[in-house]
Parts: C-alpha cells; structure tokens; sequence
C-alpha cells in the first residue's frame, strides 16, 4: 500500500526556495514604493510652481507699479492678494481670487482659479507643505510670510538618488 504526501525534505525545500523569493522581493517593493513616492512628489511640485508662475504673470506688480493684466484691471484686490513682488500671499490664493464685486462673486463669474485643490505631499500624506519667499535664501529653512515665492516638502529624509527631498 502506497501512502501519498510530501515528506519532510521536500517540504524543507520548498520553504527555503519561498523564504529566498520573498527575501528578493521585500527590498524590491520597497525601492518601488518610493519611487512611485518620488515621481508623485516631482508632480505635485511641478503643479503647485506652474500655478505660483501663472499666478506672478497675471497679476505682477513691482511694489506700487502693477504690471500683469489681472492686475491693472482689479486694482484693489491686486494689493490684497499679491506680496510687492507679485506672488501670491499664500497657497490659498491659487484656490480662487474673487474678482469685482461680491454680487460678480456670488454668481461665479468673476473668480479667478489657478487650482481645484493643493496637492497633498506623498511623504507626509498632507498639504503642509513649507514655503520660501522671494527675498529668502534658496537654501533657507524659515518662511519670511510675505509671499509664496517656491514650496518644498517638509520630508527630510533622502531620495534615492542621494539628493534631499527638501532641495527638489
């Protein structure tokens, strides 16, 4: 009579060749984790500086000289949501700038949009993100409060090109 089964050794073996697999596989995922991490972070910044950049040409003003279109036209609200040098005051300007009249506003035809919502940071899973004001050094670390001039993730940890996520 024959009886069916695995005996210990092939069971042993099997083992070992699953532990070797998944020791290979481990630091695999891992490594692609965060590069699917890093090239979101690359997105979001690039989304966020292309709106600060759309934003600074509509409404540019050099101090008390307003130079962008949307600006010359609002003049009031021009000095209520730029800094001196024509970059937003904060991120939340980038939401939406009311245009004219409240009654325009009510309606929905005189805001100004440069995004739906911020992005969040993928390393931190938020939207706090850390500025840099146009008068600031590049490699500062504390934010003057004038003005959103550049944004950079609050991670300090380092990419897998060896570069500090800060410095992207």
């Amino acid at each position: 009579m024959k009886e069916s089964g695995v005996t210990l050794l092939e069971l042993m073996i099997t083992l070992t060749i699953v532990m070797v697999l998944a020791s290979v596989a481990m630091p695999l995922s891992r490594v692609s984790a965060k590069r699917t991490h890093e090239i979101e972070l690359r997105q979001h910044l690039r989304i966020l500086r292309a709106a600060i950049d759309t934003f600074k040409l509509e409404w540019n003003r050099d101090g008390d000289l307003l130079l962008g279109p949307v600006c010359v036209k609002n003049k009031l609200t021009c000095k209520d949501v730029t800094s001196v040098y024509g970059y937003p005051k904060s991120l939340d300007m980038l939401l939406g700038v009311t245009l004219g009249s409240e009654e325009a506003a009510v309606r929905g035809t005189m805001t100004r949009r440069y995004l739906r919502r911020l992005p969040f940071d993928p390393l931190t899973g938020k939207a706090d993100w850390l500025f840099r004001c146009y008068k600031d050094a590049p490699n500062t670390l504390s934010w003057c409060g004038e003005d959103v001039y550049d944004v950079m993730t609050q991670s300090q940890d380092t990419a897998l090109d060896g570069t500090k996520y800060r410095d992207w």
